[in-house]
């Protein structure tokens, strides 16, 4: 295998090298980045599918027939995009898609594997969330970067940095044979 034309080896003896552009301590932090990250997108996965009683209530869980995307998205009001979010909220195909996108993209992160997959992904939703809740509004707290804005960086850093190697199943992965030929899927 081999990161950017190097072999895995003469990449592993980089990272340790001073002045490498990623060391050991930096490719530790990133998948420390990478799994806390993972677990924000599987936590809100779990909490609304199951209604653990944080952001969403047993009553409201997915799997008493609560909607995952209703009280968020019927909500919205303000921006552009207003009228479309109010027509999706709380159909099959809003939930499910929401519902699969917080699954795959915590399961990604967290286990290092499909990283720009996950990136794009993770990018989609949190423009999608930064369209709903339109911070470009008077009184909202910062109108361009919030945390959707710093969760879709995070995403494409841990993407571009290989971060699914340390600590993650990322080398494994890439040893797949479909992934071999389908670079897009590391």
């Amino acid at each position: 295998m081999t990161i950017t034309g190097r072999s895995t080896a003469a990449h592993l003896e980089q990272v340790e090298a001073p002045g490498a552009m990623l060391t050991t301590r930096a490719a530790k932090a990133l998948a420390v980045l990478r799994i806390s990250t993972g677990l924000v997108f599987l936590w809100a996965f779990l909490d609304k599918t199951f209604g653990f009683g944080y952001a969403t209530p047993a009553a409201k869980a997915w799997i008493n027939g609560g909607s995952p995307t209703k009280g968020f998205l019927a909500s919205v009001d303000v921006g552009p995009l207003q009228g479309f979010f109010h027509d999706i909220a709380g159909t099959p195909l809003a939930n499910w898609g929401f519902m699969l996108g917080l699954l795959g993209i915590g399961l990604a992160l967290i286990l290092g594997i499909g990283l720009r997959v996950a990136a794009v992904a993770a990018t989609a939703m949190m423009a999608l969330m930064w369209l709903a809740e339109w911070p470009l509004a008077q009184g909202s707290s910062n109108p361009l970067i919030d945390y959707h804005v710093i969760y879709a960086i995070g995403a494409i850093t841990l993407a571009l940095t290989y971060a699914g190697h340390t600590w993650g199943l990322g080398r494994l992965w890439a040893r797949i044979p479909l992934v071999q030929k389908n670079r897009w899927l590391i």
